[in-house]
């Protein structure tokens, strides 16, 4: 699944800082302006799993309030643009002179619909406004307005990695990144996988933010596609095509763990998102040394691979001990990506969903067997994603283990695409504005990526807590 975009599948786990025009208490933190003020709580700094609120009190009751938010974001679904995102809502005041936002309905005609404390903030569309040079990534300005006068502001900055979180390159591996926390003790580890975007992107942007969390995360890049054939590669020392790509470097990987005092081997966990969660998967049932799995957008088969140096229908995305896995083929694929006309839309749902539907043989026997894998799984998929059917997927997946009495969570959402490694606090109305579509609406994809993150944190905390929370002694599995 040539993607290159898919590094949205990893989206931040984001923290908030406010800064703010006047003094600061420590149980919040407000920016004054005329006849208002913006109160948000906890304060200048909301941790992961704190309970954030924002409101505008000292209104008047009953006052007709205008709310904006502006925030510039780098879009690489958009070609790469940067670009100032804008929302606005109309509210009501209560009768106390109080509008809480997460229990406020904005009125019709705003950039979302309902009570929704993170409305604002994921229904912002691009604008063609200028973007200063100094424009600071994640930060997003406030605004209250009545009858036209500004009477509130406040800045808040989106922090995407605790300060206090160290990361080293691992020279064993290329590319590869270690973020942890200072920490006196072994920490668990998770070693996550990135998507079908290759490079080492994912490792270097996703796991300090997930390290932020507690855990020590290993950043694993497994290939490095150059943009145009010959072309210079980030790392040239791994594969430059998605084929026969081996499982086998997660054994080496955990070797390497166990080399390390200060990480616990016996608490080791795999994180992957879509072509990333194929590689957890197939890891999970072949080493029994992994303790939990987050499959985020997971397919239940292995898939053809692609590259620039392969022949179409030939090769399989993945191999182990030097032979390559059974595979499920494409269809129309090519035609898929180059379309008929600039206009036509791009879904790699399509060449996937007629590739299994012609090689109903093969998707039997590149099926990877996830009921070997004795550990506990959970899988985020949506049922509307357009790259490719992860819904159904999970579905097969969560099925086939529930057959097999193994600890499985499926968090399947209606409404929903393929990128969902978000926590609702960032724009999703970009998703699907490019040729290729990812799936889902707006509103759909940031429910689900708040539901999702909550309850993908809880997972990770409570399997990884205690030494030996999976199955057997560690080892690779015949």
């Amino acid at each position: 699944m040539n993607t290159k975009r898919i590094s949205l599948l990893i989206a931040p786990l984001l923290w908030v800082s406010l800064a703010a025009a006047s003094a600061q208490n420590p149980e919040s933190t407000q920016v004054s302006a005329v006849g208002a003020t913006f109160e948000i709580k906890p304060g200048p700094l909301v941790k992961p799993g704190d309970d954030v609120s924002i409101s505008l009190v000292g209104l008047s009751p009953g006052s007709e309030v205008h709310l904006t938010a502006e925030r510039y974001i780098y879009s690489s679904v958009l070609g790469g643009k940067r670009l100032i995102f804008r929302s606005e809502a109309r509210f009501t005041s209560g009768a106390d002179g109080t509008l809480d936002l997460g229990t406020a309905e904005p009125k019709p005609g705003s950039s979302y619909v309902g009570a929704d404390l993170h409305g604002l903030f994921w229904s912002m569309v691009p604008t063609e406004a200028p973007v200063a040079d100094d424009a600071k990534p994640g930060r997003v300005r406030l605004s209250a307005e009545i009858s036209g006068r500004r009477v509130a502001e406040a800045i808040l900055d989106f922090v995407q990695t605790l300060d206090e979180v160290k990361s080293e390159k691992i020279e064993a591996f290329p590319g590869a990144i270690l973020a942890a926390l200072p920490s006196a003790t072994q920490r668990p580890v998770i070693i996550l996988l990135g998507g079908a975007e290759g490079g080492a992107k994912a490792a270097r942007d996703e796991a300090p933010r997930l390290a932020s969390l507690g855990f020590a995360v290993l950043g694993l890049p497994y290939y490095s596609p150059a943009r145009m054939p010959g072309a210079e590669r980030e790392i040239p020392q791994l594969p430059a095509d998605f084929a026969d790509i081996p499982v086998d470097r997660l054994q080496a990987v955990y070797d390497w763990i166990k080399t390390r005092a200060d990480l616990d081997a016996e608490r080791v966990g795999l994180y992957g998102a879509s072509k990333g969660a194929e590689l957890a998967l197939l890891a999970a049932s072949r080493f029994s040394w992994v303790k939990a799995v987050v499959a985020v957008a997971p397919t239940d088969v292995v898939w053809e691979g692609w590259g620039w140096g392969v022949t179409p229908g030939m090769r399989s995305s993945f191999s182990r001990d030097g032979k390559p896995l059974p595979f499920v083929p494409y269809r129309n694929f090519i035609s898929e990506i180059m379309g008929a006309s600039p206009d036509r839309e791009i879904r790699l749902r399509r060449p996937h969903d007629q590739g299994r539907a012609a090689h109903p043989a093969d998707a039997v026997a590149a099926r990877i067997p996830v009921e070997r894998y004795l550990g506990p799984l959970l899988l985020i998929a949506g049922q509307d994603d357009q790259l490719w059917n992860s819904g159904m997927m999970a579905h097969n997946i969560a099925e086939r283990r529930a057959q097999a009495n193994l600890s499985t969570v499926a968090l399947i959402y209606s409404d929903t695409g393929h990128y969902l490694n978000g926590d609702g606090w960032a724009p999703t109305t970009h998703y699907n504005m490019g040729r290729e579509k990812s799936g889902g609406t707006p509103a759909g994809n940031a429910r689900a990526q708040i539901d999702a993150r909550a309850k993908m944190v809880e997972f990770l905390r409570r399997t990884l807590s205690e030494t030996g929370a999976a199955s057997s002694s560690p080892g690779e599995k015949p």
